[in-house]
Order: C-alpha cells, then sequence, then structure tokens
C-alpha cells in the first residue's frame, strides 16, 4: 500500500474494537480506536481520517448525532455498525449520510472487504478520458470529484458522487439497483439493492430534484434509475 489509510474506528465494545483494529492495521491501515461519541468527534476534530468505521449504539453521544456532526463538515466515506437488522434501521444509517453499513455480528474480513472498496471509490478516478460532464446546469469535474449546480459545489457524499458520475457518464441508459450496488458500492450483496433508494433520494435532494418531477435522475418502476439532461428530460 504506497499511502497509508488512516482509519477512525468508533466502538464501545472493547473485544471488538480490539479484534477489528487488529484486521485492519494486518492489511496496512492506519487505526485510531474510539470509546465513545464524545471521544470519537474529539479524535476527527485533531486528525484528517480517509475513513471512520462508526457504531450506532455508543455512550455519550449516539452514532446517529456522530455522523451528523461528521456530515457538517466533512464526505469522508462512513462505515455504519447495527445490531439492528430491520431495512428501516438500514435505510436510517444511510439516509443521515452513511456510505455503507454492516450488522452485527460480522465478520472482520468483511468489514475490512468494505473499507477496502469504500477507500478504492474514494480515491480512484475511473475514465480519465472524460474529466468533465456538463449538463446545463450541472456541471461533474470527475478530475477533481466535484459537481456544481448552477455555480455551487454540490456537498456530496463518495457514493453520491459516484452514483451521480455513474448514471450521468450514459444518459439514458437504464441501471438496475443490482447494476448500482456492483458500480457504486463496488460489491454484490443480497438486499443491497434496495439501499440505492436512499441514495438516490439523497442525491436528488442535493440536486434539487423532485422524484415526482425530476429534472436529472428518473425512477424506470420495477427496474431501476436512469439519467436524462434537462433538454431531453421526461418520465
Amino acid at each position: 500500500m504506497s499511502v497509508t489509510r488512516r482509519i477512525l474506528l468508533v466502538e464501545d465494545e472493547k473485544t471488538i474494537r480490539s479484534a477489528v483494529t487488529a484486521y485492519l492495521e494486518k492489511e496496512g491501515y492506519w487505526v485510531t480506536g474510539a470509546p465513545d461519541g464524545a471521544a470519537a468527534l474529539e479524535a476527527f476534530e485533531k486528525t484528517s481520517f480517509d475513513l471512520v468505521v462508526l457504531d450506532l449504539m455508543l455512550p455519550k453521544v449516539s452514532g446517529e448525532d456522530v455522523c451528523r456532526a461528521i456530515r457538517d463538515t466533512s464526505d469522508v466515506p462512513i462505515i455504519m455498525l447495527t445490531a439492528k437488522g430491520e431495512l428501516e434501521d438500514r435505510v436510517a444509517g444511510l439516509e443521515l449520510g452513511a456510505d455503507d453499513y454492516l450488522v452485527k455480528p460480522f465478520s472482520p474480513r468483511e468489514l475490512v472487504a468494505r473499507v477496502r472498496a469504500l477507500l478504492r471509490r474514494a480515491h480512484t478516478t475511473e475514465e480519465p478520458q472524460r474529466d468533465k460532464l456538463e449538463y446545463g446546469d450541472l456541471v461533474i469535474d470527475i478530475s477533481s470529484h466535484k459537481a456544481l449546480l448552477a455555480g455551487e459545489e454540490l456537498d456530496l457524499t463518495a457514493s453520491e458522487f459516484k452514483l451521480l458520475t455513474t448514471l450521468a457518464r450514459y444518459p439514458g441508459r437504464v441501471y438496475s439497483r443490482m447494476e448500482l450496488v456492483e458500480k457504486v458500492l463496488g460489491y454484490d450483496f443480497m438486499g443491497y439493492e434496495r439501499t440505492i433508494d436512499s441514495h438516490v433520494k439523497n442525491l436528488r435532494a442535493k440536486l434539487q430534484d423532485d422524484p415526482k418531477d425530476p429534472t436529472y435522475v428518473f425512477t424506470v418502476h420495477g427496474v431501476g434509475y436512469r439519467f436524462e439532461p434537462p433538454a431531453a428530460g421526461g418520465a
């Protein structure tokens, strides 16, 4: 690994924190552990991290509040850890701004794979021959990893930017949810199709795109989503 990526691991259970730290450090990552939400926010203020692994059930400051605080200032990739397996709880985490989630108990090896995929997506620029996509007021600068709407930079997470560029590269093409899972999240995992809906919802909100009368991102019912430039818009 040419660059040592810094990871903030927020987990109040010492045994889990120690086990995950050992797996991540074995892969060459630099890990800072935090046993509660307050310690996590303090560490995040002092150090620039490349990724955060965040437990939801934390003492002092909840995982939800930690996620909100991080998202107020940073688009660093976040993987949420939760003991709740219900779809609503997972979707709620994604809507807070998390990029991925794992339900406890989980395999540390799977977590390492998720970390690797998220970091690869956040730090790799694909298809450099197309550095900029322009569709009316929307400009996607791939080389600098920025998207602007009417001249204002959009505050997109790594997953949202990847989703936007994936759809916008081929206007009119319909992507199934599973295709978007594989392209945006970087792996295939049963049950992840619906989490794409949460990422689309967040992306639409930032694009000021009304799902009932969209300008950019259109729903293809029973299939998935497609991107259309404003001049070619239509349901």
